[in-house]
């Protein structure tokens, strides 16, 4: 089982939800339900923890670089990240409304017609503070640090994020695919799991070619600023977009991003510059899932889905997300916060939305590093220089 990928276990968790929830009595049922709730309360104990952990030393890392080059490489990631999640929010308000039985997922526990099993007994974990307040003390410690250049707070946080991630990969990781088998017995159960299979499949297809639809738009700019094919250069990156699904990281894929930038032809430098960045602060296509998962579960779910909502989300994501641990699900994660005070999602929305987000996680990935080239070949044009001719293999 340990050989197994992350989207595989998930799938086979929620193959056996499914047959769990068809077959087995309710007490045996309420057992994974008891699990969901005390796994949920640590969730959001973690949630305020893994905002500070990882935003503040993200933000403080940006302090350190080349300046005026830093300021571009950051804002140019961020505009393509709100772009992404807006295009995301407008054909999911366009397309989903089609594809989906809308007001038809009754989820919500505040809900008194819905049938979902509650647990044998519950033991609730408060977290330290709200997200708000994470989000504000993140903010000022990560500004702090890059103003200062503090090397005392700067190695403690750094530990802390160390210990935030094990957390993550050694806890929280390890245990959703017995999270998502729990929900989707409960839901089998209260006879909801068709619905959730349909927007599975619909919600994925639509994320996929929203994905590539942004790395074309992308390279389109960075072929035309440089008068390049666009098309080559996407095919450049490939091995990079493919080695991302395997590894479910932007981080871990850097080391192949980069030797496509340069196969690109991008100066050295810069591609030693902007990837490694980009790889932390550039998520395009993980803001195109989380949006349009969001919207999936909010317009199933009977709740309004309204720009002046959605907006202010999708400009969070783009600073909540930054440093995002390098493990897979680590956007979701970081983003748990922002569903919960901004959307209102209740936590067994939030569950379902950790289970829609995973279940493509590695293709927000893949779409991730893939633009990071495309930012890397317009970096490389605005500092005046011009793209090697190189050659540009596929292996």
């Amino acid at each position: 089982m340990k050989k197994l990928g992350l989207l595989s276990k998930l799938i086979i968790a929620i193959i056996l939800g499914i047959i769990i929830g068809n077959i087995a009595p309710q007490g045996f049922i309420k057992i994974f339900v008891t699990f969901n709730n005390i796994f949920g309360s640590f969730l959001g104990f973690a949630i305020p923890l893994i905002i500070i952990g990882f935003i503040a030393p993200g933000i403080g890392d940006l302090g350190k670089g080349a300046g005026k080059l830093l300021a571009l490489t950051a804002g140019l990631a961020y505009l393509s990240t709100i772009l992404s999640g807006t295009l995301a929010y407008v054909t999911s308000l366009t397309v989903l409304p089609r594809m989906l039985n809308l007001n038809n997922l009754v989820v919500d526990p505040n809900n008194p017609n819905e049938s979902l099993l509650q647990p044998f007994f519950q033991i609730n974990i408060p977290p330290i503070m709200g997200v708000m307040t994470a989000l504000t003390i993140a903010f000022i410690l990560g500004l702090g640090i890059a103003a200062t250049q503090g090397d005392i707070i700067k190695k403690f946080m750094d530990e802390f994020q160390a210990i935030i991630r094990k957390v993550i990969s050694n806890i929280i990781i390890p245990l959703l695919p017995l999270h998502i088998l729990g929900i989707f017995a409960n839901m089998t159960y209260a006879g909801e799991v068709a619905t959730i299979i349909s927007v599975f499949a619909k919600v994925f297809v639509m994320i996929v070619l929203l994905h590539i639809a942004v790395i074309i738009i992308q390279y389109l700019i960075a072929g035309t600023m440089t008068a390049s094919n666009p098309f080559r250069l996407i095919r450049t990156m490939i091995p990079a977009y493919f080695t991302a699904i395997g590894t479910q990281s932007s981080a871990a894929t850097i080391p192949v991003t980069l030797r496509q930038a340069k196969l690109n032809g991008v100066d050295d430098g810069i591609a030693e510059f902007v990837i490694p960045l980009c790889a932390t602060i550039h998520l395009s296509g993980s803001t195109i899932t989380l949006t349009s998962c969001a919207m999936a579960v909010m317009m199933l779910n009977g709740m309004a889905t309204p720009f002046s909502s959605l907006l202010p989300f999708i400009l969070m994501l783009g600073v909540t997300m930054v440093a995002a641990p390098g493990v897979p699900g680590g956007a979701i994660m970081a983003a748990l916060g922002l569903l919960e005070t901004m959307l209102n999602f209740s936590p067994t929305l939030t569950s379902l939305m950790i289970t829609l987000y995973l279940a493509q996680d590695s293709f927000g990935t893949a779409c991730n590093v893939t633009g990071d080239g495309a930012i890397a070949i317009i970096m490389n044009k605005i500092s005046g220089k011009k793209l090697k001719s190189k050659e540009n293999p596929i292996e």
